[in-house]
């Protein structure tokens, strides 16, 4: 049993001083440094020029061949049906509108090469004959050879150099776009339909739930099939930087999956910590968050809390599933996770930075603990302070956020923005609802 006491606490000043009770992170909201950032601008607006294909950056419509070839596509058809291609050919890049698209990051985490070398990694024989067939095509050799030429000299290399480098050398060099493990899955929208300013961008929460929940499958089956072609992966990391301070390179919607082979040390350490006490999550943070108030909203599938002891304003959606990992819960269990998860980013709004986290319990692991997204507002900074004492100040207290939330999702609930969720003090708000390893 964790204990309660001093975790949460406000001093006579209105200092708040609040513990992780999972990672032990300090964190102090202090009255004077506070703010609204579901308020903030980032920048100040500029008009928007029209494009009709979207050209705005390399993720758009107009650019589908600034990307690398294309795992997946996930198209709309005109009578509302959502069908999926696979290891598209060069002459299907261009006949349909992607909703969602899957395809290699360009600049891997954790590369080809590192499988190759590191593990003795053998391609798989439907993506090797993807590759030969797509290099086969002329079209699709000068796509690949352009991305490669792109890459070689954003790393800096000159014109000289590229000019002498063989052709079978950059072939080689572009395995990884057909057997790699780091990928993006990208949205269609840059902007929004009626967008006039260069801030109307789309985000996740401006997605209808209904496209959120297939953009949310589409991730899914990448992870599946991230496991399935390599058998050395013993984790797959999934996450989303939306806006440039949360770190996205382009600020087109898009999501990251990452094959590791091992857990990381965020999941080692949670899972020792369930080692010891396996109802902690119900314990220490639902339970808490009850009799504390920071229930944000939940469903029949799923619960967002504003949690305590975090770097940055965080919200944590916790699946209620018996089941530990996304690709195991039902469809039913999936779309309430989405429509949670929707509802969050909705309500924080499009100019509020964020990284969205996905942790799970990994397939080698007999410890089990529930799938949980954290939604982490990048609107502080880290200084000298947080380095020298790990004492983090965040200006927003988890009740100042989970007041602004449930304001804010009332709002969008009633023009029909979000669903399938109640809200603050409308939830049931059951302890240990959280069915995790249970049958």
């Amino acid at each position: 049993m964790i204990p309660t006491k001093n975790i949460y606490h406000t001093m006579p000043d209105g200092t708040l001083k609040h513990i992780n009770p999972l990672t032990g992170t300090e964190v102090w909201t202090v009255p004077d440094r506070a703010h609204r950032p579901l308020s903030k601008a980032f920048h100040q607006p500029k008009p928007l020029q029209p494009a009709n294909p979207e050209n705005y950056c390399d993720f758009c419509q107009a650019n589908y061949l600034k990307t690398p070839p294309e795992k997946n596509r996930l198209i709309q058809t005109p009578d509302g049906t959502y069908q999926k291609f696979e290891l598209l050919s060069p002459g299907e890049i261009q006949n349909s509108q992607a909703l969602f698209r899957r395809v290699a990051n360009l600049f891997e985490i954790v590369t080809l090469d590192y499988w190759l070398k590191n593990h003795g990694f053998q391609i798989s024989a439907h993506q090797s004959q993807w590759q030969k067939d797509y290099l086969a095509n002329p079209e699709g050799l000068n796509h690949v050879l352009r991305m490669i030429t792109t890459k070689l000299k954003l790393i800096g290399k000159t014109a000289e150099e590229l000019a002498q480098m063989p052709e079978i050398e950059k072939l080689r060099m572009a395995e990884s776009f057909f057997a790699g493990g780091h990928e993006l899955i990208i949205a269609q929208k840059h902007f929004k339909t009626d967008a006039q300013w260069d801030t109307d961008l789309v985000s996740s929460g401006d997605l209808t739930p209904e496209d959120h929940y297939q953009y949310f499958r589409f991730t899914i089956d990448a992870l599946i099939d991230i496991y399935e072609n390599n058998r050395f992966v013993r984790y797959v990391s999934v996450f989303q930087n939306w806006l440039q301070p949360a770190g996205a390179s382009l600020e087109h919607l898009h999501r990251q999956l990452v094959g590791i082979d091992e857990w990381g040390a965020s999941i080692e350490s949670e899972l020792e910590i369930v080692r010891q006490n396996p109802n902690i999550y119900n314990e220490a943070i639902i339970n808490f968050s009850i009799t504390q108030n920071l229930i944000v909203a939940e469903n029949d599938q799923a619960i967002a809390v504003a949690e305590l002891g975090h770097r940055f304003p965080t919200l944590v959606i916790y699946s209620k599933s018996h089941q530990v990992r996304p690709e195991d819960h039902t469809p039913e269990e999936l779309r309430g996770v989405s429509d949670l998860i929707h509802a969050c980013h909705a309500a924080a709004g499009n100019q509020v930075p964020c990284n969205e986290e996905w942790y799970y319990t990994p397939r080698d692991a007999k410890i089990l603990m529930p799938w949980h997204i954290l939604i982490k507002w990048r609107t502080n900074n880290l200084a000298g302070f947080e380095g020298g004492t790990k004492i983090y100040i965040n200006p927003i207290s988890p009740m100042a956020q989970k007041n602004l939330m449930v304001s804010r999702m009332f709002e969008l609930s009633q023009q029909g923005k979000i669903q399938n969720l109640k809200i603050g003090d409308e939830c049931q708000s059951k302890p240990n609802s959280l069915l995790y390893g249970k049958n």
